[in-house]
């Protein structure tokens, strides 16, 4: 929609014509035309205020994950399977634009959110988890039936996906997650807001929302002490410069989990290192492709989603997929600094990690799946050592700047570079010895902190938040951070692999 309105309309009329333009657009449209409209009464007022949602209103819809129940997808099976789980997630985000573009129906009708959304969501997810069954059955794979019982969705209201409600925001270490209670104290519950149900926070109406952030000042300190090590802990490191992507090497795909899948991931990532990689990248093309990195035999791929801030500014992709047509808008952040090392093991020496291994850290989808895989850190510059969040963003004190880290799995099934729910091949080392089980073996572990000048957001008595700042995710997941995370994928060449190993077992510190 055009900025150039000589004559400011009202926010009714405003509703009116995004409405109107949302059904021009069709489905894909919706969500991009209820979101600007908010975001144009955002811009109208005199401060770029985020603002709570009524308690009781439907703020998302809430789906199994079926992709992380799937543990084995014969070969010959897993592109149509990726694409038919990228179908589920395309139907969710379709289903959210409905929501967020029929707020007016819902008031009127009690019924109209089962009827009309949640109903044929079902029917839709029953249709392809079917097709998954083919696609793997076909060439003679089993598939649990049980699995078809996750066609079924649920709604979630504000005040379920508020963060900070007396939890410990710490995840579980379930091939996953790290169990390190990153725990930050729970700011205030945003008001209710009568005049807005429709707008669950942010510039977009779909997050964050006051309750999403923290003055790290004033939360206890929770970093846990790390293991000791044994006489065979490797203590080296090995670093790799890549920048900051300051050429802007972004796209909205996903290799990993939706392979051959145009905005697979519906939001945009940072790359850098491997500067050729996309949703139809193969591990020939990738080996192929320039590098970012200084050591340019390092041709891994490490990408993440990108940060914005919500202070009422556009980017280049705010009519476009993954950006604003799904709920991601704001000005895109470059980190300052991004620093990406491997380091060792407490416990024993590690292996090198294999060719083409992809590790996947944390969870895009925590607002509906609960924080078992979560894997989120954010901190602050003067802080890193006390404090650490996971379902929160932190609110920094002048003079330090935002901190957003990240630590892979370290241990390693020995065999596979990847697995079904892109899960199962990894694992975290147990937190209190180090030690990796199941007969895993101990990898360089792949450790990333990314820092952020980002003008502190200010949270207001009546409950909003100003100038608010978010990670890219799912539109329907709310912007929330706990659903941060990384991806990455090892590809080196002239030995490199066996370099960064040897370099950690012998203590050396290396780049």
């Amino acid at each position: 929609m055009g900025r150039n309105i000589r004559k400011r309309r009202s926010p009714l009329t405003v509703k009116v014509i995004a409405a109107s333009a949302a059904v021009a657009l069709g489905g894909g449209g919706l969500l991009y035309a209820q979101m600007n409209a908010s975001a144009h009464e955002s811009n109208n007022s005199a401060q770029n205020y985020t603002k709570a949602a009524a308690a009781s209103a439907v703020a998302t819809i809430s789906c199994p994950d079926v992709g992380q129940k799937l543990t084995n997808v014969p070969a010959n099976a897993k592109q149509g399977v990726a694409t038919e789980l990228a179908n589920l997630d395309k139907q969710i985000t379709e289903a959210y634009a409905r929501l967020a573009s029929t707020r007016q129906a819902q008031a009127n009708d009690a019924n109209f959110v089962q009827n009309a959304i949640v109903g044929p969501l079902k029917e839709k997810r029953a249709a392809t988890i079917n097709r998954i069954r083919l696609d793997i059955t076909r060439v003679g794979g089993t598939f649990d039936n049980s699995l078809s019982q996750l066609a079924a969705c649920t709604t979630q209201s504000a005040n379920q996906t508020t963060a900070g409600q007396g939890n410990n925001n710490g995840g579980q270490n379930n091939n996953g997650g790290q169990n390190n209670n990153n725990g930050g104290q729970a700011s205030a519950a945003p008001s209710a807001s009568a005049s807005a149900p429709a707008n669950i926070g942010g510039q977009a109406g779909n997050g964050p929302v006051a309750a999403d952030f923290v003055d790290i000042t004033k939360v206890a300190a929770n970093v846990l002490a790390k293991p000791q090590k044994s006489g065979q802990a490797s203590t080296g490191t090995f670093t790799t410069r890549c920048g900051t992507n300051q050429n802007k090497n972004h796209n909205t795909d996903n290799v990993i989990v939706a392979p051959g899948v145009t905005n697979g991931a519906h939001h945009l990532h940072d790359y850098v290192g491997n500067q050729k990689v996309n949703a139809f990248a193969t591990n020939d093309s990738m080996l192929a492709a320039p590098s970012s990195c200084q050591n340019q035999s390092d041709l891994s791929s490490y990408y993440w989603p990108v940060v914005r801030v919500q202070d009422g500014s556009q980017d280049f992709d705010q009519n476009a997929d993954g950006g604003g047509k799904e709920g991601n808008v704001g000005k895109i952040l470059t980190p300052v600094q991004a620093q990406i090392k491997y380091v060792g093991s407490p416990a024993s020496k590690v292996v090198a990690m294999p060719q083409f291994l992809r590790i996947i850290t944390g969870d895009a989808k925590t607002t509906t799946n609960g924080l078992a895989n979560a894997n989120a850190h954010w901190s602050c510059t003067g802080f890193e050592n006390k404090v650490q969040l996971t379902t929160q963003y932190p609110i920094c004190p002048q003079g330090s700047n935002v901190v957003r880290t990240f630590a892979f799995q370290s241990c390693w099934d020995g065999v596979n570079i990847d697995s079904a729910n892109h899960r199962t091949h990894v694992a975290f080392a147990d937190p209190a010895s180090g030690v990796c089980g199941n007969g895993f073996k101990a990898i360089p572990q792949l450790t990333m902190r990314l820092v952020y000048k980002i003008t502190p957001p200010t949270l207001q008595a009546d409950g909003t938040v100003k100038n608010a700042y978010a990670v890219d995710g799912f539109p329907e997941q709310l912007h929330k951070p706990s659903t941060d995370h990384d991806d990455f994928i090892s590809i080196t060449k002239n030995n490199l692999a066996a370099t960064i190993a040897n370099c950690i077992n012998t203590g050396r510190k290396c780049q």
